[in-house]
């Protein structure tokens, strides 16, 4: 007996709809033509951080035992929105917010946020973050993993980072098209704690 198809033809799936399916990531991936593993991976990572990196830790540190982190709007202004702003700053490369992005009915909707460094090639280098609804981080690489493969698609990248984060918590994922595979980094990484390696990865990654 075949197993019941999660994907239905005919149907429309924006990327929120990933993070709401009941199912395993490798399950959903693979009605989408990818494998998946979980590994530790060996991420870039540069020997530059920003100068003001001392200062964005103190802010954050000084801000967490002040504000409650309950709702997405907190976390991203709080944890997630300076971070990316400050590489964005440091690497200067472009970063949008709500990008949207459709490639098919079964792929599309808003990325939450694209990074592109213009200055590496002619198509550029993107990075893809994904703040995770609800504090699950297993779903929201579901949905990261969606849009991994919708990016690769419209631009036409054969290797493509992204994490996935719930402010506090980091979460690394990288698709690869040669072949179809899409790897989770086990390691979590912490911000304040993990911020100095955090940034260095995330500027390794966008260079």
């Amino acid at each position: 007996m075949s197993k019941p198809k999660i994907l239905q033809e005919g149907q429309s799936y924006t990327f929120r709809s990933y993070f709401e399916f009941p199912y395993e990531t490798e399950d959903i991936l693979a009605e989408l033509g990818y494998s998946f593993s979980r590994a530790r991976m060996t991420l870039p990572s540069s020997q530059r951080v920003p100068q003001r990196l001392p200062e964005l830790r103190q802010q954050i540190e000084e801000l967490l035992p002040l504000v409650t982190l309950s709702s997405e709007t907190a976390r991203r202004e709080i944890m997630v929105a300076p971070v990316l702003s400050e590489l964005a700053r440091f690497c200067k490369c472009q970063m949008r917010l709500e990008y949207p992005l459709q490639v098919s009915s079964q792929l599309k909707g808003n990325l939450d946020y694209l990074l592109r460094n213009m200055n590496t090639n002619e198509r550029g280098k993107n990075f893809l973050v994904v703040e995770a609804k609800n504090d699950d981080l297993s779903r929201g690489f579901t949905q990261l993993s969606a849009e991994l493969i919708a990016l690769a698609i419209a631009e036409e990248q054969d290797i493509l980072y992204g994490a996935v984060t719930v402010g506090d918590t980091w979460r690394f994922g990288l698709l690869e098209q040669q072949p179809l595979h899409i790897t989770q980094d086990i390691t979590l990484y912490r911000v304040p704690d993990d911020l100095d390696i955090l940034m260095q990865i995330l500027i390794g990654i966008i260079e």
